[in-house]
């Protein structure tokens, strides 16, 4: 396994019906809230698996299961390059100072669990989408999260 994350990522922005979004508050950073995030294992593993692979890592949310079809799990076509925060560089290659975010948006019942992954995340919350973009700490995650009412009329 490379010792180093690979540059190229997902956000995955889990979502209801009624528009309330799910965010995880960092355990590596207390404060920090965010959507689903991780990087490619390799670098020829598609972006879809990676986001299925994250979410259910994450949150224990099992995409393609009767619950939550694969269908629900939605490439968005948009993708972010940002500049990789000095706290978590070390991650990644010598060199490496920027990383390219590849949005998804996955629509989950109201009721669904969440079993989180403890070693990343302290707990969770649900949130109205204009709210949870006030307190992603990510601008990326934010706008995307701002941007939902467009790719649900997709």
């Amino acid at each position: 396994m490379n010792p180093h994350k690979i540059p190229e990522s997902v956000l995955v922005v889990i979502y209801t019906a009624e528009l309330q979004i799910l965010l995880l508050e960092r355990a590596d950073k207390p404060g920090f809230w965010q959507s689903v995030t991780g990087s490619k294992d390799t670098p020829d593993e598609p972006l879809r698996e990676t986001a299925i692979r994250e979410v259910w890592e994450e949150t224990g949310i099992s995409i393609g299961s009767s619950q939550v079809p694969q269908e629900n799990l939605r490439d968005w076509q948009l993708s972010n390059v940002y500049e990789i925060y000095p706290v978590w560089r070390h991650r990644y290659a010598p060199g490496i100072t920027h990383n390219t975010e590849h949005v998804f948006g996955l629509q989950v019942p109201h009721d669904i669990a969440i079993t989180l992954a403890e070693r990343e995340h302290l707990q969770y919350r649900w949130l109205d989408w204009r709210e949870a973009a006030d307190q992603c700490f990510s601008p990326s995650n934010a706008e995307a999260l701002l941007q939902l009412p467009k790719y649900l009329k997709k």
